[in-house]
């Protein structure tokens, strides 16, 4: 994997957008060299604030200068808090929240792009606007 990183990285004036899992092996290992912003994906649960404050300390410590949180799954203001006050604990940027949306079910069980079926849902608009805080 590290290999594969390092290639899509290594290219100038070029995005890419790696998926990675929900894990601090990738960091461990040192797989993400090079790259200038992590998106960390914050939901509501216990276990995904505590994934994600592990992974902020070991992504600042391979030198990603630029780590930003997104609130994922947002159900109602308690979600929203919860994930608000546990970034802010752990020093992590929130850069959007996404809303839970019946409509990312709803095209993934047509097997379409949430874009290509409801490009007006609350989500899409929400990813909308972290692209372009990104760009």
């Amino acid at each position: 994997m590290r290999g594969v990183a390092s290639a899509l990285l290594g290219v100038e004036n070029e995005v890419n957008l790696l998926d990675m899992e929900a894990s601090i092996e990738h960091l461990a290992r040192g797989t993400p060299g090079g790259v200038d912003c992590m998106l960390v994906v914050v939901e509501p649960y216990y276990r995904a604030m505590e994934t994600a404050g592990r992974i902020v300390p070991l992504a600042k410590e391979l030198g990603i200068k630029r780590i930003l949180g997104i609130a994922n799954k947002v159900r109602d203001g308690e979600d929203a808090r919860a994930i608000r006050d546990y970034c802010r604990s752990k020093g992590l940027e929130l850069a959007v929240e996404i809303p839970f949306d019946d409509a990312v079910r709803a095209a993934d069980r047509r097997g379409h792009a949430l874009i290509d079926d409801a490009p007006d849902s609350a989500t899409a608009r929400a990813v909308g606007d972290l692209a372009r805080q990104l760009s």
